[in-house]
Formats: C-alpha cells, structure tokens, sequence
C-alpha cells in the first residue's frame, strides 16, 4: 500500500519570484504542458511564453512530472526565452507549413500530374515504336545479306535450291527479346493437328486463344504467303495479336468465329486443290480476308445499325456499315508499321490486294446473298480460272461459304454455334424492343425455336450455295455437302418431335378445361 499511495503524493518546486520563495506544489499526473502554465502563473510571466526552469548554479532542470524537486534552501528560477529563440520556433513553424501546404498543393494538382504521365507514356510509346522500327530493319538485313549469299552461292557452283533455305521456326529465336515483340505463348503444332487443320471436321472449341493464333500462324507459312511476300514473322505474330484484340468478346462474332471461319477457308483451299488453280496473291487475299471478316463487331446486325440510325449507318449511309466498318479497323492495323505484313509488297501490288480484300469482306453482308449467288451460277457451267471476273465471283462465294459453314461440322461442334448465335440474336431483339425498334421473328426468343431457326437456313441457304460450288469442286460433296443434308433431317426430326410435344401439351389443356371456360 506504501507504494501506491506515494504514486498519488502531489510533488514540490520552491521558486525564486523577484526575490521571494513561491511554492508550487503539482501531481506526478499532470502534463509537461500544465507544468509550465503553472509555472509561468506562479512567476507572473504571461501564459504560453516559453519559459526554462534552472537551478541556483545556472543549470537548466527538464520541466515533467517526474523532474528533481528542490528544497528552501535551493531556488530554481523560471527564466523566460530569448525572443530571438521564440522566433526561431516560429520561423522554424512557418517553414513546416509552407512544406505542408506545398505538398497538399503537389497531391492535389491532378490534371498536371495526368498531363505529365500523358507525356511521358507518349514518349516511351515513341521509344517503344522506334526500337521496333529498328527490329524490322534488322530483319529486312538479314533478308538481304541472306539473299546476297545465296546470289553468290550460285553463281560460285555452290549448292543451289537448298530445301532448308528457310525456316521460319528458327527466326524468331534469333531475335533478341524486347517488349514490343509478341509474347504469346508458342504452341506447338503435332503432325495429327496439321492434319486435322485442312478438314472441315477440325473441332473449333478445344483450342485456347494462344493455340489458335499459332494455328494461323502455321497456315500463313504452310500456304507459302509468308514467303512469297516477304512477310517479316515477327510482324506476323504482332498484327495476328493486334487481329486478336480487335475481335469483341460477343457470344458469336468474335475471335473464335474469327478462327473458325479462317480455318474453314484453310481446308477448303487444300479440299478444292486452290493453290494449283488461284494464284498466291488469291491465296492471301482469301485468308486475310477471312481473319479480318467481322472485326470489332459490336454483336447488333446490320438491321440494328440502320434502324437505330448508330453511328456507323449514318458514317456509311446506311450500305453494309457492319462490313464497311471491318475493312476499315483491318487496314487500320496494316497501317501501323509493326502490322504490316505487307510493308514489303510493292504499293501497286498492295493496291489490288486491299482492293480485293474490301470486295470479299463487302460479299459476307447476307444482303447481298441472291445478288452474289446468282452471279455465281451463271459463270459455274462454263468456268474459266484465267478470268479475272469469274475468279473474283468465285472467291466471294468462298468466304460466304466459310463464314456460314457451321453446319457443314459434327453436330456436336456446330450445335453450340446455334446457341451462341440465339443468344446474341435475343440480346439484340430485346434492346430492339426496349427500344420500340421492329424485331425480326427469326430472333424473338418468344417465337424462334432452334429446329425452326436452323431448317429454313440450311435449306434455302446453305444448301444452294453448297451444291452450287459442289459442280465446279465435286470432291466437296462428301464431306461439306453430306453434312449439310444430315443436319437439316436431323433438325426436321428435332421439330416433329416438338410439333408432337406441343400438340399432346395443348390437347392437355383443352381437356382440363370446363364447357364454361373455368378449370375444373
């Protein structure tokens, strides 16, 4: 107890005031703060000075609670501060203000920090830019001397058409890493998915996005294009990510119809023997044209864009916006000079390759379906692969066929396709209607089945314009052809059994019902 009670003693100062003893008594308790008040109180000095307590030898006494107390005999004197210390303090204050308010100022100047990152992202963009400029010109060196060596080599009886002349897997290893070269993962192809590539049967779901960017890659080297126009890989690996990344995520138009379409386009050309009959330059304006088909589709049709007067119908008066506005994104990639891959072609070459490409993907807008179809017809019984025009009819229906060619798959690859493309059609009917716009019966999702949507399609679209091309290819008979006339029984039989189901479904509820109307 002795302890404790001395804890709560009150402590004791004697002070010299002007001659005389004051004492000051103050609990361990109080605060340093408190003490000098007191203090300055006792000696008459006006509160908040700063004041120094010091002993009768001159020495200063640290003012808290638990400081030396002094006796009668042993003054301390309570001296208050130089007012040149006390300014001091004050500039010393006013200084630490300043900063404060200098950094408040610095937190809050929002729209000069966001110009100052604006400029400086700019300006390593504009580096990033330049060190792939220097990559290409590097790559179109090494082109040259390669060319140069192999000039001489031949000229000095040296071998000549060397089969492993050019590898392209070997090219991108050479490079040394930087951050504008792509950096998708590399998948590499087995002889089995090469194989299964070049058939309409390749099953579209089991490939992630890297694996279907490499299995374009391999189908521009494979067809020759990557050689036969000088195509930079490392460009090709960049404007296939940038092709990628421009494809919305929709629940049908997107990067994998993308990939489905171009592979399509794959098999048909070596289905149809294409690259002995078309050119190369046909050859690559095909599957350019079909990678860039339906680029940054906004998942509403051509239908939606006129009607509700969008942006795109109005920019392009109301003719094909969807597909005028996918030429235009694609050579908005190939006109930056890390995605050409044509910036080795000669300018009047690429003119007709850019023509070209615009003229297939304009053919995919379903608008012009009977206008194409029937220009197609009248040049099949007597096709001529030396003209100009029957080639460029041929090739618009090529990519109408493998834009549309879900149905020539398995059915358990093509059936979800369905699904995907009724969602994105009932997506599209109920903001039609939320916006009191017309609705397409073949996209309400209160009147469309899947049976009633596929039939009419397969029967009086797919199937024509199949069997149309079946008479100047007959091999495609078997295995496009075939497909398409399995899928529509098999959607007929799919319909029999609803029209039965909705019948018994009615017939039941006829019967349930009283004379009067009321359930009984």
């Amino acid at each position: 107890m002795g302890s404790a009670s001395s804890s709560y003693r009150p402590r004791a100062l004697y002070l010299d005031v002007d001659g005389k003893m004051q004492k000051v008594i103050f609990s361990q308790h109080c605060s340093p703060y408190d003490i000098r008040e007191l203090l300055c109180t006792s000696s008459n000095i006006a509160r908040n000075t700063a004041i120094s307590l010091v002993d009768p030898e001159g020495a200063m006494v640290s003012i808290y609670p638990t400081m030396p107390t002094n006796s009668p005999n042993c003054l301390y004197k309570v001296v208050p501060q130089a007012t040149s210390q006390v300014g001091e303090k004050e500039d010393m204050f006013q200084n630490v203000l300043a900063q404060v308010a200098e950094q408040f100022s610095r937190a809050f100047r929002i729209n000069e920090l966001k110009a100052e990152v604006t400029n400086r992202l700019a300006m390593l963009e504009k580096r990033v830019e330049l060190e792939g400029l220097k990559v290409l010109e590097i790559e179109k060196c090494k082109n040259d001397l390669r060319r140069l060596r192999d000039e001489m080599t031949s000229r000095g009886g040296g071998r000549m058409n060397c089969a492993c002349k050019y590898n392209f897997s070997d090219d991108a290893k050479k490079l040394s890493p930087r951050r504008d070269v792509p950096s998708y993962p590399k998948y590499t192809l087995s002889q089995e998915t090469i194989e299964a590539l070049k058939k309409p049967t390749f099953d579209v779901w089991h490939w992630e996005h890297n694996e279907m960017l490499s299995c374009l890659e391999y189908m521009y080297h494979d067809l020759g294009l990557v050689k036969e126009f000088n195509m930079n890989p490392i460009t090709l690996k960049r404007w296939l990510l940038s092709i990628q990344e421009h494809y919305r995520e929709n629940p049908f138009h997107n990067f994998r119809h993308c990939f489905c379409v171009s592979q399509m386009m794959y098999g048909m050309i070596h289905l149809t023997n294409l690259l002995e009959t078309l050119t190369m330059t046909d050859m690559c304006i095909l599957m350019t044209a079909a990678v860039c088909h339906d680029l940054d589709h906004p998942g509403y049709n051509n239908t939606y864009q006129i009607n509700a007067h969008t942006e795109l119908a109005v920019r392009y008066n109301d003719i094909s916006p969807l597909e005028n506005h996918h030429c235009a994104v694609a050579f908005q990639i190939l006109s930056l000079p890390e995605c050409n891959i044509f910036s080795n072609t000669e300018p009047e070459a690429f003119k007709q390759i850019r023509q070209a490409i615009i003229t297939l993907i304009l053919a995919t807008d379903m608008a012009r379906h009977g206008e194409i179809l029937d220009s197609f017809k009248k040049k099949v019984d007597n096709f001529d692969f030396t003209n100009e025009e029957h080639v460029k009819c041929l090739k618009m229906v090529l990519i109408k066929c493998c834009d549309i060619s879900n149905e020539v798959r398995p059915t358990e690859v093509a059936e979800p396709w369905v699904d995907c493309l009724l969602e994105e059609y009932f997506m599209q009917s109920d903001r039609e209607k939320s916006e009191g716009l017309p609705v397409a019966p073949f996209m309400d999702r209160d009147k469309v089945t899947k049976p009633t949507a596929q039939i009419g399609f397969i029967k009086f679209v797919l199937i024509p314009m199949f069997e149309t091309v079946m008479k100047l290819f007959p091999q495609i008979e078997e295995i496009m052809v075939q497909p398409l006339r399995d899928s529509r029984d098999h959607y007929e039989e799919l319909k029999t059994i609803d029209d039965a189901m909705t019948e018994v479904a009615q017939k039941k509820k006829s019967d349930s019902m009283p004379l009067g109307g009321k359930k009984k």
